[in-house]
């Protein structure tokens, strides 16, 4: 049994590796997009416009005409032309085949590892990663999964020879899933006084490794290196974000009162519930990382619609949200996910910040990305039709830090073979 599994999970590996596709080159001379709709990001369309870009940054933006000397001109009249998407939670990179263990690398062994570095796991070789970047996605963190802490997750570029290449910024944050305090019914579930025991323990065991992570960072010369807390330093000086994956509105509420009694301010992922305490996220100025908005409501009573209006919801708040979904290929949808919360209360423009601007704000890279001006980096797409909208969306071209992306992948080619079968029969 264990040779047949063997050759099984071989002949899978070998499937993947089947299609190929080198990274791309550096922009080696100025690109001129020209004629386009421009979706700048920050809510701005320009009808009829054209940008330009050299040495990987956008230099200019604009409805009047721009220089064509010793440029690339492509014209993209009656195309749209947009920021690369970003997407905030994924498992890219550290997923290939889920039903293959010996294709996952996104959890490690142990309840608190802030010293674990997705980053280095990271396969830019996956057959996932250009199936995603096809529908316009050209940057995601790579965040681990596992235990209480699973680890420090970076924001990577969907192209690259190594790890290294794929870097866009290293060790974005330090994730934290805070305990459950929703007590499940279901016949599976342990006894409720066990979950509440369960609970109570581990929160009790957050506490304990923050207080000692917290006096550790404190010392000037610790008397021993202790890896588990040097990596939590950053996170006490505001070097470092801390991501807490938190469902309900008490999980809400509570994880992040205790991050503030430490002096962090935390960004709250997941967040089903994040309607019921919008207000508070407000007042306690904390971003929030919407997940999985095509989904069914949290509770009984809900509206049926509240997935996809929470984030009209948090936009009239004034809170700062970004929109994500878990896994690895289904991060392909993700600009489907903000076109539904557009067809509930939002404009598009603004569905379309949850997945550009707003998202890099979050993560900190706004200064660099996340929209089309000037000086930022050249991440950007360029559409046949609406983005948004799974009825017309066609990526043609994407440029990641102004280099041109193959946009073909492994479902392209599978597509093209069968075609061909069959337009012979």
């Amino acid at each position: 049994m264990k040779r047949y599994s063997y050759i099984l999970l071989v002949s899978l590996l070998m499937f993947t590796q089947a299609f190929a596709q080198k990274p791309s080159q550096k922009q080696s001379k100025k690109i001129i997009l020209k004629g386009a709709t421009v979706h700048i990001g920050n809510g701005t369309v320009l009808n009829n416009a054209s940008i330009a870009f050299e040495n990987g940054k956008i230099t200019e933006v604009s409805t009047s005409t721009i220089n064509e000397s010793g440029a690339e001109v492509i014209d993209a009249k009656g195309k749209h032309i947009y920021p690369g998407l970003i997407c905030v939670d994924s498992r890219l990179g550290l997923e290939e085949i889920e039903a293959v263990r010996a294709t996952l690398d996104y959890a490690e062994v142990g309840e608190l590892n802030p010293n674990i570095r997705s980053v280095i796991a990271y396969n830019t070789d996956s057959k996932i990663i250009p199936t995603v970047r096809s529908n316009g996605i050209l940057l995601a963190l790579s965040v681990p999964e596992g235990g209480i802490i699973p680890g420090t997750s970076s924001l990577m570029k969907l192209d690259g020879w190594n790890w290294e290449d794929a870097a866009y910024k290293m060790d974005v944050a330090t994730q934290l899933n805070w305990p459950s305090m929703r007590i499940r019914n279901a016949w599976w579930a342990p006894p409720a006084d066990e979950q509440r025991k369960q609970s109570a323990e581990n929160m009790a065991m957050i506490r304990r490794f923050f207080d000692e992570a917290k006096a550790y960072a404190q010392l000037d010369k610790p008397a021993s290196t202790n890896l588990k807390f040097e990596a939590m330093k950053q996170i006490f000086n505001g070097s470092r974000k801390l991501f807490i994956s938190a469902a309900s509105a008490k999980e809400i509420t509570s994880s992040v009162l205790f991050a503030e009694s430490y002096g962090i301010k935390p960004v709250i992922l997941g967040a089903q519930e994040a309607y019921m305490v919008a207000d508070f996220l407000k007042e306690h100025n904390v971003p929030v990382i919407y997940t999985n908005p095509h989904s069914l409501p949290a509770n009984e009573d809900d509206d049926i619609d509240m997935p996809y209006k929470t984030a009209k919801i948090l936009k009239d708040k004034g809170v700062l949200y970004a929109l994500s979904i878990n896994g690895s290929w289904q991060q392909r949808n993700l600009p489907f996910l903000a076109g539904t919360t557009a067809a509930y209360g939002l404009s598009k423009e603004e569905a379309l910040q949850s997945i550009t601007l707003s998202a890099a704000k979050i993560l900190g890279v706004d200064k660099t990305t996340g929209s089309l001006e000037v000086g930022k980096d050249a991440n950007i797409i360029i559409s046949e039709g609406d983005v948004l909208d799974m009825r017309t969306s066609q990526i043609t071209k994407a440029y990641i830090q102004g280099a041109s992306i193959d946009l073909d992948n492994k479902q392209k080619e599978l597509y093209r073979t069968y075609l061909d079968k069959y337009e012979l029969k």
